[in-house]
């Protein structure tokens, strides 16, 4: 794929002229993945993430843009050590290619709660990364963008500045450690300044000096918030999702699929849609069928003109049968028990004891823009445009689902309108394909209703808790944790790989073993619950659910203790990691919590550890005439070295509200096989008007480097339902909280 076919695509920074340029980037510990930037004549790549030509500097920034900040921020890592203004340069997401693997997928995988994880753990974890670029996964999610790229990003920077620096010594005559470089120019002994794209053909010819990093001191981006590079084109409506994509000649189309969800068609009467003006064609795509038109309204009303006959469910008709089924898992064996500390099995002498059982239900990504490709096929090979969070599976789909290799496929990666886990999956790429096939040579725009995209998710799991605990003195001293639900991981292994996952399903009690309070007898374990309802990675994953129950029954921990709910976490944490007990400290201070509230108004803590980062938040909620509104929040983090803190406190901010969002109203229901959410107003979410006022701190006391898109969500569930019980005295189990309690709509 050459720099100038990517770079002369409209869609994403409009045409350009590629003349002689030089593309740098580093790979650790093996340089033998191929570099996507394969030139055209007169244009030199020598690695992915940098390219220096005649019309100045573009960076690869391959970790997909939905929101959280990721184009700016490896931008800004890459700019840091190549000495270039952010606002001089285009940023471009690049091509689906191994070598722009994600180095940190596989380290939050290994063994341990993570929190204490020593140097060697740390070093070993970056060591495996590398193994990513030979599984292909090229991928943005599980938090870890900034752990990725730290390093590799400013090592492409400075290999960069130092061999454009030879260049110029070269063509000098002097020696490079005479050279300097800012704003993208070298700088010669005499004052003398040339630009970088100068000496683009000139560094072609060289091989990539290797460079030392600069000193943290001398920073001029990282550490520091910075305008975002998306922000003019999201705030004039120029930027281009999936959804925006426009191609000469393009048709439309949409699908309608059974909404008894993995199962097939039995058969289709399409006379009255294929009457309808404008209808084109109607195809069958194996579990339902996608029509094809001249705009999308069209073919939506098409859609769901065609009369179906389906195939029943897989998976027990009715919301209440597939609970009974979840439950059902407790009877058998634990596929994991990653905590076990003491002996849980023993009554403790003198303690209070209490058991609590919990519920929390599917759960929809509701993504702002609904699942959406392009695609075209043609004698050339196959394109399609999309928002994906994997490019790479996405290829392999593509060209698997149209006989192609998968060099003849080319993804490009549009802005993503809402990720959350959802745009991991290539059920969208698979029918989008599945829609050119059937009109060769003409560009097809899938775009799913509101409607389809509602009912046919890759949803968050429903999951169930049995939780016993005992206290004593003031203190825990028992937590016995079971947990079950379905295993995401074993369900998207095989949909990818067509190989079920098997072994201790980590994600499946992550938020539940590994939380960093000292309790000398704790045995968490986890239950994979055999429910044939599709399942995927939701935001914060495990934690999503494991967070509410954990933090509720600690609140009520502290209750049957006679304390007060924060003192009694940080103590508890002050005896197992500082850095969490530093973030109830902050948020204990922000709030001004005293363990004391007027009548009428309720608070609530909890803290969770996930993705390498701990998150405290205490909310308000105030009754208002038997209405309760949630009025303000506070979030302490610390995910060690903050590259954008205003990035940060976005994605806090944001992780917090979905999550409450989710506390509130959040629930995916069945009834004879069949979703019954079918749009926003079945599945609600907080408004300006109901939303607190949030105040976020970012701490930086963290050894290593922890993620920021996803650890906001897990506490935001249970510290809601905590104030609640705080101003309430009822104890809310189950989510979401409006059948409990009466919210502000």
């Amino acid at each position: 794929m050459g720099i100038g076919k990517i770079l002369r695509r409209t869609f994403l920074i409009g045409s350009a002229a590629i003349v002689g340029g030089v593309a740098f980037g580093a790979y650790r510990v093996t340089r033998a993945a191929p570099n996507p930037l394969d030139p055209s004549e007169g244009q030199a790549a020598l690695n992915p993430f940098v390219l220096i030509d005649q019309n100045g500097v573009t960076l690869f920034a391959p970790r997909a843009e939905m929101g959280q900040g990721v184009k700016t921020s490896w931008a800004a890592l890459i700019a840091e050590e190549l000495d270039v203004e952010l606002e001089q340069v285009n940023v471009l997401h690049g091509p689906a290619a191994a070598a722009y693997y994600n180095s940190a997928f596989l380290s939050d995988g290994l063994p341990g709660k993570g929190y204490d994880k020593s140097d060697f753990q740390h070093n070993l974890g970056e060591a495996l990364g590398v193994i990513g670029k030979s599984l292909s996964l090229h991928g943005t999610g599980g938090s870890t963008s900034m752990k990725d790229g730290f390093i590799r990003m400013r090592e492409a920077g400075a290999s960069a500045r130092e061999t454009i620096k030879q260049a110029a010594a070269e063509q000098l005559g002097v020696d490079r450690s005479q050279l300097k470089t800012e704003a993208g120019q070298v700088i010669a002994p005499d004052g003398t300044a040339i630009p970088y794209a100068e000496l683009a053909e000139a560094t072609a010819g060289l091989e990539p000096v290797e460079a030392e990093l600069r000193d943290p001191a001398e920073w001029r981006y990282l550490g520091r918030s910075q305008p975002r590079v998306d922000m003019v084109g999201k705030s004039t409506g120029t930027a281009e999702f999936a959804i925006d994509v426009r191609l000469p000649g393009m048709k439309f189309a949409t699908v309608r699929r059974n909404p008894k969800l993995g199962s097939g068609m039995k058969a289709f009467e399409d006379r009255d849609a294929k009457s309808m003006p404008g209808v084109e064609k109607i195809i069958d795509i194996g579990d339902g069928i996608a029509v094809i038109g001249t705009n999308t309204w069209l073919v939506i009303q098409a859609a769901e003109a065609v009369e179906i006959e389906w195939e029943d469910a897989t998976y027990p008709p009715t919301t209440d049968a597939i609970f009974d089924q979840i439950a059902k898992a407790f009877d058998g064996s634990p596929n994991s028990t990653m905590r076990d500390d003491g002996d849980v099995d023993t009554p403790v002498e003198g303690a209070t004891e209490i058991t609590a059982d919990y519920t929390a239900p599917y759960l929809a990504h509701s993504t702002m823009e609904p699942m959406t490709a392009a695609a075209q096929l043609d004698g050339n090979g196959l394109q399609v445009w999309t928002g994906t969070q994997m490019p790479l599976f996405a290829q392999m789909r593509a060209a698997s689902v149209a006989g192609l290799e998968s060099e003849q496929v080319e993804i490009n990666t549009t802005y993503l309108g809402g990720g959350f886990g959802r745009r991991l999956e290539l059920d969208f790429v698979e029918v989008a394909v599945k829609v050119a096939m059937a009109v060769p040579g003409t560009p097809v725009l899938t775009t799913w209703s509101r409607e389809e995209d509602m009912r046919h998710d890759y949803f968050r799991p429903g999951a169930m808790a049995r939780l016993r605990g005992a206290v004593k003195d003031g203190k825990a001293v028992l937590i016995d944790g079971h947990v079950a639900a379905q295993s995401p991981v074993q369900q998207a292994m095989e949909r990818i790989t067509g190989i079920a996952g098997g072994g201790p399903d980590k994600i499946l009690v992550e938020g539940f073993f590994n939380q960093p309070y000292a309790v000398p007898n704790y045995r968490m374990s986890g239950y994979v619950a055999d429910v044939q309802v599709p399942v995927g990675f939701w935001r914060s994953v495990g934690n999503s659910y494991n967070g509410f129950f954990h933090e509720t029954f600690m609140d009520e921990l502290a209750h049957a203790a006679g304390r007060d709910p924060l003192e009694f976490r940080l103590e508890h944490a002050r005896n197992e990691w500082d850095v969490a007990a530093r973030c109830l400290e902050k948020v204990r201070d922000m709030s001004g919590w005293t363990g004391k509230t007027p009548d009428g108004v309720g608070r609530g803590v909890a803290m969770t550890y996930s993705f390498g980062t701990p998150v405290a938040q205490v909310i308000e909620v105030v009754d208002e005439d038997g209405t309760i509104r949630i009025n303000k929040a506070w979030i302490a983090c610390d995910m060690g070295l903050a590259i954008d803190p205003h990035v940060v406190k976005a994605q806090m901010f944001g992780g917090m509200m979905y999550g409450l969002s989710a506390a509130c109203f959040g629930e995916i229901t069945f009834d004879e096989g069949e979703v019954e959410q079918w749009n926003f107003p079945d599945y609600d979410a907080l408004r300006m008007h109901s939303a607190p006022e949030v105040e976020v701190e970012v701490l930086e006391t963290n050894r290593f480097m922890g993620g920021a898109g996803e650890p906001g969500t897990p506490p935001s569930m249970p510290a809601l339902g905590n104030a609640l019980f705080d101003l309430t005295g009822t104890r809310a189990r189950s989510l979401p909280l409006s059948h409990t309690f009466d919210l502000l709509i």
